[in-house]
């Protein structure tokens, strides 16, 4: 089992950038596909950006080029590098953990844990 953590959301403006960190426990995590989810208001969860323990990695359209996920496995920590905020991308960040494969996927419903959230919202 994998018990994930999420911080370093808060408020930033427009071009702004933010850390993510995602502290995940349990012995599985290196063998775990990990990945950040967001939601916005009135909108439904939606993919972003996931690493597989060997560190290849996948990113949805709207956050490529601006967003960097990354895993330090001695650390149990997944982060996610947030460049060039823009106030479409304020929404709860959910880290998901994904345990028993090396697949990168975009799909929530194949992850098997997930935190609670950490509120990151962009000023215009």
């Amino acid at each position: 089992q994998v018990h994930v953590v999420e911080s370093g959301g808060g408020l930033v403006p427009a071009g702004g950038s933010l850390k993510l960190s995602c502290a995940a426990s349990g012995r599985t995590f290196g063998s775990s596909v990990m990945a950040w989810f967001r939601q916005a208001p009135g909108k439904e969860r939606e993919f972003v950006a996931a690493v597989s323990w060997s560190y290849n990695t996948i990113y949805a359209d709207s956050v490529k080029g601006r967003f960097t996920i990354s895993r330090d496995n001695a650390k149990n920590t997944v982060y996610l590098q947030m460049d060039s905020l823009k106030p479409e991308d304020t929404a709860v960040y959910y880290c998901a953990a994904r345990q028993g494969s090396n697949s990168l996927e975009r799909r929530s419903i194949v992850y098997d844990y997930w935190g609670q959230g950490t509120q990151v919202t962009v000023s215009s």
